[in-house]
């Protein structure tokens, strides 16, 4: 049985440990803060004080931090997991990071006789709580083949994508599709709204249809109760779509939409809802359009 270290226990690395914890695997863990990684000892982890040590006693070691700086420091600097790093060892992110920040840790840990595997989730938090995560991979096969069963305690769609970077290159992809969906969600919505007709009767006429899509099935029922907690928060969404753009800027590659909701995004933030699910967006068009969707 292979042995896993875990680093980044937030909403969705804690969930992920977790199940990993319960596939039987033995863990060790490590985080910023303490009590994340308390709990998961009390289910039978054991803790570690840096990244370093979590990788010199492991085969198999995860991130999940916030951003691509966050994961080039655990994975490269002071304490960091290439200083604890052997021949063997297997690297994973779960972050979402820029591809190009993937594919330059890959570099310099396989220089220590490492394999690295980008593989970053969507599903957000249920995802993570049930085991069902959508993990894209990049990276070499062999590596792949090795952690499938890990990856199998974690998700429930496993895709190796190609090379290192790829799995990057398609959750960027993803996020694509996720900013669009959650912008084009608020706007009908609140279209109904403005229009007179009842939002929810215009979902219930529409979601079958051409416009069925994962957003519509599971995120109005929330927003219907006034619940705009966070499964993903918005800040993190927004971090997303600027690794998108940077990116497309990258190829020269231009994102007429992902562009507008980038913005869409950035005025959420700007009108304090970071920390709100990703879903609130449609607060931003409740400003713009002087409804709110709760009204009768």
């Amino acid at each position: 049985m292979l042995k896993v270290g875990y680093i980044g226990l937030g909403l969705m690395g804690k969930s992920i440990a977790r199940n990993i914890l319960k596939a039987g695997f033995p863990l060790v863990v490590h985080n910023r803060s303490t009590a994340s990684v308390n709990e998961l000892v009390g289910e039978g982890a054991a803790a570690a004080n840096s990244p370093a040590a979590v990788a010199s006693q492991v085969d198999v070691v995860f991130t999940n931090l916030p951003d691509s700086p966050d994961v080039e420091k655990v994975a490269l600097g002071e304490k960091g997991i290439i200083e604890g790093a052997h021949q063997g060892l297997i690297f994973i992110d779960n972050s979402t990071i820029k591809p190009a920040s993937a594919r330059m840790i890959a570099e310099k840990l396989s220089a220590k006789g490492v394999l690295s595997l980008d593989a970053p989730v969507s599903g957000g938090d249920i995802g993570a709580k049930n085991g069902t995560l959508t993990i894209m991979v990049g990276g070499p096969s062999e590596a792949v083949e090795k952690i499938m069963p890990i990856f199998k305690a974690m998700g429930k769609t496993i895709t190796h994508v190609g090379d290192s970077g790829a799995g990057q290159v398609a959750k960027a992809a993803n996020q694509i599709m996720v900013a669009a969906q959650m912008a084009a969600m608020g706007e009908l919505l609140i279209f109904a709204r403005k229009a007179g007709v009842d939002p929810q009767k215009v979902l219930e006429a529409i979601k079958a249809g051409a416009a069925q899509c994962w957003t519509l099935d599971v995120k109005p029922p929330r927003l219907f109760a006034g619940n705009r907690a966070p499964g993903f928060k918005a800040y993190m969404q927004l971090k997303d779509m600027r690794i998108v753009m940077e990116t497309a800027h990258l190829y020269e590659m231009p994102l007429p939409s992902a562009t507008v909701n980038t913005k869409l995004f950035e005025q959420m933030i700007e009108m304090g809802m970071g920390e709100l699910d990703n879903s609130a967006v449609i607060g931003v068009i409740e400003k713009l359009a002087g409804v709110n969707l709760l009204d009768n």
